[in-house]
């Protein structure tokens, strides 16, 4: 009988242990993680150590703590494509793009990292919703033992999301692509009315999300070191919260970890590229500032164009500026190319945008300082206001960006139009009209031409060409002007009719017979080629005139202004 007693309390102890690992493990994985939350991790009692401590420190074998945090980029895909029984059966792509946004830390349990994050999911919603993706925050428990990740999702529930704040703003990768959307897709306010009207806004309510997922290593085909890269592949599913469809049919999810120093490094040769630029294009203002160096030269340069090129080089150090500022981690590269920016448009084109402004009025400079400093406040409002007016309207008409950069690369149209009014001769040198077709052309085709670059903007080969076929054309007709007449490509019956200085002499008029150029007499016995007579019946040598043109469009003589030759 003592036995039997024995033996019975034996099972009842066994049997109670059963029960308190029982419920052990249900605590440690069934639990929800709102108790779950990070905290400084206290010292291990001494079979934790044995379990897991040996492993830690070698780095290797199937109980080593990988750190997962990071950015993940891959594709996701419908299970079953046919999701008509769904709740929402509003997403009918079949796959896609995604990215996924990770923060995990220890906890006091050992073996659970707690996990907060995003995964984003582009391409999901057609046109007829106006959305191109939707975001769902996410939070969970991450068993680095098995490798196992486990997020749940609920926009009932808001936990604490101080940790993931602090990895993405200390995340380039995510910073600059948000600084990118802004910039080229979409404004804060068209993102929140998309978010409102969306079917994702809807299902957030009604629908709980759960992600369960497996972690792997794997090798990267970079040389990057000893950089590891993790591989998560899983299943997403959403159970309704209110009745018994789903929200969506399962899809799968497939990314790979982002090395966030390559893209560091892509940001940074931008930066390189945009101040190399910068740098040939204050080079190719300085040359033509030397073309037209003269009052007439400088008069026959567009100021429109010269203001839109200054205007476009603005916007481009506000952007860099910004873009600096946010990502801290990129400062030094950004404001390197922002200042390069900066120099180009405040120094060198505001000053010629002077001097051009100057050559066009040159009866002003005669009128007193009070005159020249009314119309120098008259020139720099307009500027300014032109410059923040563009800013609202861009804010205004977001959706039409790449419109509005076709209409901001079309500067070289009013010196076309000028050069064709005015009949300018050569009013631009070549070299300055190639160089900056060419780089004006590098950044947007970095934007929007590389499917690889750093801002995760869609590329697009066809705006690339028509782009590249625009600013092309304009200048091919401005090397048209400039080799073979500025009128060469307009017919003749829609030309005005031009002052001839070759015209026959009105032999009625007294005149002298000496240029007052170069203080010779003129040969009237000669052909008339060999002269120019003024509108004025002053007469000069041709070469004599034509040089004194160059410089100042005045009668020599009598100071009355000269119509173009």
């Amino acid at each position: 009988m003592k036995k039997l007693d024995n033996l019975g309390v034996c099972g009842l102890g066994l049997l109670g242990l059963r029960v308190f690992f029982g419920l052990l493990i249900w605590f440690v994985v069934l639990q929800q993680t709102n108790g779950l939350r990070p905290i400084r991790e206290s010292a291990r009692s001494w079979g934790d150590e044995w379990l897991f401590g040996k492993k830690e420190k070698s780095g290797a074998g199937p109980f080593s703590a990988w750190n997962i945090t990071g950015t993940y980029r891959g594709t996701w895909k419908f299970l079953d494509t046919v999701n008509s029984s769904s709740k929402f059966p509003d997403s009918r792509k079949e796959s896609g793009n995604s990215v996924i946004e990770l923060v995990t830390s220890p906890t006091k349990i050992t073996g659970v990292h707690y996990v907060q994050g995003s995964v984003v999911f582009h391409d999901v919603f057609d046109n007829e919703h106006n959305v191109g993706g939707a975001q769902i925050k996410v939070e969970g428990v991450y068993i680095w033992p098995f490798r196992q990740l486990r997020l749940v999702a609920n926009s009932g529930k808001k936990g604490d999301s101080g940790l993931e704040d602090d990895y993405l703003l200390s995340n380039p990768y995510h910073l600059l692509g948000i600084f990118s959307s802004q910039v080229f897709q979409e404004s804060p306010r068209d993102r929140i009315l998309k978010q409102k009207t969306s079917p994702i806004y809807e299902m957030e309510k009604h629908c709980n999300i759960e992600i369960a997922a497996q972690i792997s290593q794997t090798a990267s085909s970079e040389n990057n070191g000893n950089k590891d890269y993790y591989h998560i592949e899983g299943l997403m599913e959403s159970p309704a919260v209110d009745d018994d469809r789903d929200c969506f049919s399962p899809l799968s999810l497939n990314a790979t970890s982002v090395n966030v120093e390559v893209y560091y490094n892509k940001a940074v040769n931008y930066t390189l590229m945009v101040t190399f630029v910068s740098f040939l294009q204050v080079l190719l203002l300085i040359r033509q500032m030397e073309h037209s160096n003269t009052q007439s030269g400088a008069a026959k340069v567009s100021i429109v164009m010269i203001g839109q090129q200054a205007i476009m080089d603005s916007y481009l150090c506000l952007l860099h500026l910004t873009a600096g500022i946010l990502v801290e981690s990129l400062f030094n590269a950004f404001a390197t190319a922002a200042f390069f920016k900066f120099v180009v448009f405040s120094i060198f084109e505001m000053r010629y945008l002077l001097a051009i402004w100057k050559a066009t009025r040159p009866s002003t400079s005669g009128e007193g300082w009070e005159t020249m400093r009314r119309e120098l406040s008259f020139l720099y409002s307009r500027f300014y206001g032109i410059l923040l007016g563009g800013i609202l309207i861009m804010y205004k008409f977001h959706n039409y960006m790449r419109l509005i950069l076709l209409l901001m690369y079309s500067f070289w149209i009013p010196q076309i139009v000028a050069n064709v009014v005015r009949d300018s001769r050569k009013p631009l040198h070549p070299y300055y009209i190639l160089g900056m077709t060419v780089t004006r052309l590098a950044i947007p085709l970095y934007v929007f031409g590389c499917p690889k670059n750093f801002m995760r903007v869609e590329s697009s080969k066809a705006w690339c060409v028509g782009l590249c076929a625009f600013i092309g054309f304009q200048a091919a007709l401005l090397l048209l002007q400039h080799y073979f007449g500025s009128r060469c490509f307009v017919p003749r019956k829609m030309l005005p009719e031009k002052y001839s200085y070759y015209r026959r002499l009105n032999h009625d008029v007294n005149r002298s017979r000496d240029c007052v150029i170069c203080m010779t007499t003129i040969d009237l016995r000669h052909r008339t080629s060999d002269c120019m007579v003024t509108p004025c019946e002053h007469i000069f040598h041709s070469g004599c005139l034509q040089r004194w043109m160059d410089i100042k469009m005045e009668c020599p003589t009598c100071r009355r202004s000269l119509p173009p030759a």
